[in-house]
C-alpha cells in the first residue's frame, strides 16, 4: 500500500480569484485531479488489467483550456458539477406555492443545467483539504437569491473523497432560505479505453426497468416508458451501439433501486478491462453518448469528436419541477438537499 497525498496548486487566475488544481492520490495509485473552477473532475487515472495507468474522462491537459473560446463556444460541460438544476427546466419557468418563477433560457425556450453561468462556471470555496483518514477535498459556494432567476441564498458544499478501494465518492449537500428548485450533478463524460474513439464497445447495464419519455428537443413529457423489448433495455450488460443506425442516447432512465449501497450501473471497456460501479441515492441516470460533442481538442492531443465518451448523469427525473407526478425537487428552509454517489473502478 502506498501512502495517501493531497496536492493544491495555484494555475492561474479568473475573475481576480485563484484558479487551483487539487490531486487526490490513495494507496493504491489511483490519482483525481480536480478544480475549485466548475468543481469540476479534470481527471480519474487508474492503472488497466497490464498496470498501465489510464486516464478515464475527457477534459483538458491544462486548466486554462476550459476558459478557452473554442471550449466555451463548444461548451460540453465536461467534468464539471452542473446545478441549481440539473437538465432542462421546460420552457424557464416554474411554479413554487403559487408564484411563477422566470429562470435564465441559455437553451430557448429552455433552461438547461441552471443557466447560462450554472454552477459549473463558478469558483468554488476550499473549504477543507485532508489525506486522513481518506483523500478529500471540500468545495463550498453560495448561490445568491435571484442567479440565473432561482429564488433563495443557498449554501452548497460538494465532497469528494477517494477511499484506498479505489471508490470516488461524491456527496453534495445544500440548505436554503427560501423554497427553491435543487438538484446537482457530475457531468463527467468517461470513456475507459482511455482515449477519444467511440465508446460503442463499451458494456453498459443500467437496473431501470423504465425511461422517460421526451419531445424532439429532449425535454421531458411526463410519460415514463417501459424499456423491454426496446433499444433502451440495459437492464442485461450489453455493449452500447445497438444497430448499425446508431443515433446515440440521452434519455433518463429511472432505477429500480436508488440507494447508495445498491449498484445503478455499471459500464466495462474490454480493452483496458476497467469497470466503474455507480451506486446512487438519486432516482435516475441520464445516459448521454456525447452525440453532439466535438470535433474539439482535448487531451494528449487527441480530437474529441461525436460518441468520443459517454455521461451518467445521476440526478432527479429532469423538469421535475414542472411535473407533479415525478419526484419533487423544491427545497424548503429548515431541509437538508443530500446527494451522495460512488464511482467504485476496478479491473477485470
Amino acid at each position: 500500500m502506498k501512502a495517501r497525498s493531497t496536492k493544491i496548486i495555484p494555475i492561474l487566475q479568473h475573475q481576480g480569484q485563484d484558479v487551483y488544481l487539487i490531486r487526490l492520490i490513495n494507496g493504491r495509485g489511483m490519482e483525481v485531479e480536480l478544480s475549485n473552477y466548475g468543481a469540476l473532475i479534470k481527471s480519474i487515472t487508474i492503472p488497466d488489467k497490464n498496470g498501465i495507468p489510464v486516464d478515464v474522462v475527457l477534459g483538458f491537459d491544462n486548466l486554462s483550456d476550459y476558459f478557452s473560446p473554442e471550449y466555451l463556444n463548444a461548451y460540453p460541460y465536461l467534468g464539471t458539477i452542473v446545478g441549481r438544476c440539473a437538465n432542462r427546466i421546460g420552457h424557464a419557468t416554474f411554479e413554487i406555492d403559487g408564484k411563477q418563477y422566470q429562470v435564465s433560457a441559455n437553451t430557448p425556450p429552455h433552461q438547461l443545467h441552471g443557466g447560462f453561468e450554472g454552477f459549473d462556471k463558478k469558483l468554488w470555496k476550499i473549504k477543507s483539504i485532508s489525506e486522513t483518514p481518506e483523500s478529500q477535498l471540500v468545495l463550498t459556494y453560495l448561490s445568491p437569491d435571484g442567479e440565473e432567476g432561482f429564488p433563495g441564498n443557498l449554501q452548497v458544499e460538494a465532497s469528494f473523497t477517494l477511499t484506498d478501494q479505489n471508490e470516488l465518492k461524491l456527496e453534495f449537500t445544500a440548505q436554503t432560505d427560501a423554497p427553491t428548485p435543487v438538484d446537482l450533478t457530475h457531468h463527467g463524460y468517461f470513456n475507459l479505453d482511455g482515449d477519444a474513439s467511440p465508446i460503442f464497445d463499451h458494456s453498459l447495464k443500467i437496473d431501470a426497468d423504465a425511461w422517460l419519455g421526451q419531445y424532439p428537443d429532449c425535454l421531458t413529457t411526463g410519460e415514463i416508458i417501459p424499456v423491454k423489448n426496446s433499444d433502451k433495455d440495459f437492464t442485461n450488460s450489453r455493449k452500447v451501439k445497438s444497430s448499425a443506425d446508431f443515433e446515440g442516447y440521452d434519455q433518463a432512465f429511472i432505477l429500480n433501486h436508488p440507494d447508495i449501497t445498491h449498484c445503478s450501473a455499471s459500464l466495462y471497456s474490454h480493452k483496458t478491462g476497467i469497470q466503474i460501479e455507480v451506486f446512487t441515492n438519486q432516482p435516475a441516470i441520464q445516459f448521454y453518448t456525447a452525440q453532439h460533442l466535438g470535433p474539439l481538442n482535448g487531451k494528449r492531443n487527441q480530437t474529441y469528436q461525436t460518441f468520443s465518451g459517454l455521461c451518467l448523469e445521476t440526478q432527479v427525473h429532469p423538469n421535475a419541477v414542472n411535473t407533479p407526478h415525478f419526484p419533487s425537487v423544491i427545497l424548503h428552509p429548515g431541509e437538508e438537499y443530500l446527494h451522495a454517489t460512488t464511482y467504485k473502478f476496478s479491473t477485470l
